[in-house]
């Protein structure tokens, strides 16, 4: 019998958790008993992470979750992977469950307007709308939606200053500006919504489910997404319909690397590539490359290496 592929759960609610220590250690036991791994993060503002487990212990988990104060509506995304995507299970607390870096903002009573995914295509189609990205860098390199802004941020603490230092170039000649934002899940997104209306823009829009759902709802043939869309495990990316892409994780900037940049002389499997490759000297690459040959031992052993991290969403 084929074993059972391993389901995935994005998730993330921003709510008022008045004592988040209080609520890690039974996460965690519930975590545990449903076989789960992945990562959770709580803080004052909420809850965020992704977790894998089979059907049945996802289900334990979220039944858990959603039975926490202001957390009913829990926003999950789901996906599936062929192995288990993460090596242990950690509930971690934060300052923020997403770290923009300003204490004022609250995106659980501020935050812009939720657009579906079925009414993405005529907001982002339209002449008026600002459409910008809220993700890295890196994440925008392999694909975006088409005509979007790139602040070319390396961290989602970077919006806030990009913004404000561009805040007048974005909205030349718009008296009443209408921004779209979007990012991979619906987090990132929906904190900046808040963000801006703090700073006095009003008519703030935010992709509801982000990128993963839009993925997994618009038909190839009516979307308007570009290339593959980074997600922060081991699957690296995924296209339409949540399928598993092509680009794979540079193991020593992390940075996703697509099939045209694997064929790059300067990319090293599982010790560079061109985006880091002069960042790193002979101490570096010998490490990663030892890093690299255990990992493939273990794999071989159908082990798992306890070695692989994925980048952080900040």
């Amino acid at each position: 019998m084929a074993e059972a592929p391993v389901r995935v759960a994005a998730l993330y609610q921003f709510t008022n958790f008045a004592e988040p220590a209080a609520l890690r250690g039974p996460l965690l036991d519930a975590c545990t008993a449903a076989g789960a791994k992945g990562t959770l993060l709580l803080a004052h503002e909420g809850i965020n992470g992704t977790i894998a487990a089979s059907a049945e212990g996802i289900a334990a988990v979220l039944a858990h979750i959603r039975a926490l104060p202001g957390c009913a509506a829990l926003d999950v995304k789901y996906s599936e992977a062929a192995t288990m995507p993460f090596y242990r299970m950690k509930v971690r607390l934060k300052k923020e469950i997403v770290t923009l870096g300003q204490p004022n903002v609250d995106a659980a009573r501020n935050a812009g307007a939720y657009v579906e995914p079925e009414a993405w295509n005529a907001l982002i189609a339209d002449p008026d709308t600002i459409l910008i990205d809220t993700r890295n860098d890196y994440e925008v390199e392999i694909g975006t939606f088409a005509g979007a802004i790139d602040p070319e941020t390396a961290s989602f603490r970077d919006f806030p200053g990009w913004f404000r230092a561009h805040r007048e170039t974005l909205f030349a000649g718009k008296a009443k500006p209408k921004v779209a934002l979007f990012c991979t899940g619906g987090i990132r997104c929906e904190k900046a919504t808040a963000f801006l209306k703090a700073e006095g823009v009003e008519d703030v829009h935010h992709l509801k489910g982000g990128i993963l759902r839009y993925l997994e709802e618009i038909p190839p043939e009516q979307s308007l997404w570009q290339g593959e869309c980074f997600v922060f495990d081991q699957r690296v990316a995924v296209g339409h319909g949540l399928t598993e892409g092509a680009a794979s994780l540079c193991h020593g900037c992390r940075r996703p690397v697509t099939p045209e940049g694997r064929r790059s002389p300067l990319y090293i499997e599982g010790v560079a590539c061109a985006a880091c490759h002069d960042e790193r000297d002979e101490t570096h690459r010998a490490g990663y490359a030892e890093r690299a040959r255990q990992m493939e031992i273990a794999a071989r052993r159908g082990e798992a290496h306890v070695g692989w991290a994925a980048p952080e969403t900040e």
